[in-house]
């Protein structure tokens, strides 16, 4: 059953005041918006020069901060502070005072944020370096006080901090990745392997079980070693995935056009960690690598190009609802243009339209639009604190 697209809802003109003034050295020409905003649960998204800070239950604009460049958006992890992935690095923002502030940590290419049990992990693809810190301190701590690691060559990787303060990171360089390895606290070498071609992306599931992508499946580590779940295709890869505490099953991406100039990909993958099994699942439209998210119960969700918000049972492999939101959308060839994007956070999913430069937020136990807000420009990046 799929719940109509949003009728009688209401649309909340942008009428808050966009203050702005000029920022300090070193934030690439940044202007924030004053001091002392307060924004409630900030929900955050760029555009083509800057970026904007919305309240998390009105939806209303409290911050325009105009920043140029391709500026990626990763919560840091303690319910107030982003990390902006700007030229010069990973650069704090303060999302509740809507303000972008002069820490950065640098990065000759900042890449993958990860947080996990109060700790976040940044990785520079430029340099391989990792840097690490308590999540809690992320509006505070700085660059010479975090802990820092080396994954050895630079690479598009990704790395993260374990309970048990074990370090998984990638294993390759600027020719292939192709690896993973998991180190002790005390640096000591735990497990490795190195049969994931195309490594890409990570999540944790239930029972603190991590899942990789490959080129031909995915990695699974539990704790104590490595296995590997086969695609059910030679090239078969997931490249991006969303996991949930709530549930074992993790849900992926999965491309199957090895040669394609961009392949929009009509079936997702369902990787049960605990099983080592994966499922394949068919959607009614394709889908970006900015559509998947799970809810608060570990239902998967997933943003079709057919303008419909999908529900998935993880367990069950089947699409079980869903909700029709925009108009039908077609993936840019350039991934950094913008393009419809899902941010979830408890029980409410805010979805971009970049098409009607509107941004909707979603109840997911009634799968009704609560609230749609008009934007100033297309949106592309979409994200926001982490829940409290």
């Amino acid at each position: 059953m799929f719940t109509p697209r949003h009728s009688g809802t209401a649309v909340l003109a942008a009428s808050a005041l966009l203050l702005t003034a000029c920022g300090g050295d070193g934030t690439d020409g940044a202007t924030q918006a004053d001091a002392g905003a307060d924004v409630t649960d900030p929900v955050v998204t760029t555009y083509d020069g800057g970026i904007l800070v919305l309240d998390g239950s009105t939806l209303e604009v409290e911050a325009d901060i105009e920043l140029e460049g391709f500026n990626r958006l990763n919560p840091a992890g303690d319910g107030r502070h982003l990390l902006v992935s700007t030229s010069q690095g990973f650069q704090v923002l303060d999302a509740v005072a809507g303000e972008l502030t002069d820490t950065v940590f640098e990065a000759e290419t900042p890449g993958h944020v990860v947080v996990h049990e109060g700790r976040t992990a940044l990785f520079d693809d430029g340099t391989g370096e990792i840097t690490v810190f308590d999540s809690d301190a992320a509006g505070e701590v700085t660059p010479d006080e975090a802990d820092t690691h080396s994954a050895g060559e630079p690479h598009h990787g990704v790395a993260v901090e374990l309970s048990s303060g074990q370090i998984l990171h990638t294993l390759g360089d600027e020719e292939e990745v192709n690896g993973v390895v998991v180190l002790g606290p005390d640096g000591e070498e735990v497990a490795r392997t190195e049969e994931c071609p195309g490594v890409h992306g990570e999540t944790v599931a239930e029972e603190e079980t991590v899942v990789i992508g490959c080129q031909d499946g995915a990695l699974v580590y539990d704790g104590d070693g490595f296995a590997k779940v086969d695609s059910e295709d030679d090239y078969g890869r997931i490249g991006n995935q969303a996991g949930s505490e709530h549930s074992p099953v993790v849900l992926g991406d999965y491309k199957v056009d090895e040669d394609a100039e961009l392949e929009r990909p009509e079936r997702i993958a369902l990787i049960d960690g605990a099983a080592e099994e994966l499922e394949l699942v068919g959607l009614p439209a394709s889908y970006t690598f900015r559509s998947l998210g799970r809810g608060p119960e570990g239902e998967a969700l997933v943003l079709g190009t057919d303008g419909t918000l999908h529900v998935i049972d993880p367990e069950e492999g089947e699409v079980t609802n869903g909700v029709e939101l925009m108009d039908e959308w077609e993936e840019p060839l350039e991934w950094q243009k913008p393009r419809p994007a899902l941010f979830v956070r408890g029980s409410t999913a805010y979805v971009s339209d970049s098409d009607a430069n509107e941004l909707h937020a979603v109840d997911l136990e009634s799968l009704e639009v609560t609230v749609t807000q008009e934007l100033k420009a297309a949106p592309n990046e979409l994200s926001g604190v982490s829940a409290h």
